[in-house]
């Protein structure tokens, strides 16, 4: 079976080329917390890509996390991960309309917000 190619893939990338410069820096002293995002294509919980988004190391990861356990975990589908972490859906929004699931600690997730990713580069 072929790998899904997710739009998520793209904005982990950038994530983590963001977190090396200095406003990533910033964030991982800010934040400090370790995610543990689960990407579905489809349907959570079906075909899912982990990445675990280190706000501790300031790193993004494809896979598991190692370390324990994350603060928090999220599960989405591709798409309204896109929307959540581009700001154009309201994560409490996507929470109550079971569009994002949260594992772990509440107050942990709740500082995982729109903001914390590079803004999108206008072309």
């Amino acid at each position: 079976m072929a790998k899904t190619e997710l739009k998520s893939d793209a904005l982990m990338d950038q994530m983590k080329l963001h977190l090396s410069t200095d406003a990533g820096k910033e964030l991982t002293q800010k934040i400090g917390l370790v995610y543990q995002i689960n990407i579905a294509p489809k349907k959570i919980g079906f075909d899912e890509v982990v990445y675990v988004v280190d706000l501790k190391k300031g790193d993004v990861t494809k896979g598991p996390y190692e370390g324990g356990k994350p603060d928090a975990t999220f599960s989405f589908k591709d798409e309204d991960f896109i929307k959540v972490a581009t700001g154009k859906m309201n994560p409490q929004l996507a929470f109550m309309r079971g569009a994002m699931k949260i594992k772990g600690s509440l107050s942990a997730a709740q500082k995982f917000t729109p903001d914390i990713f590079p803004k999108p580069s206008k072309m």
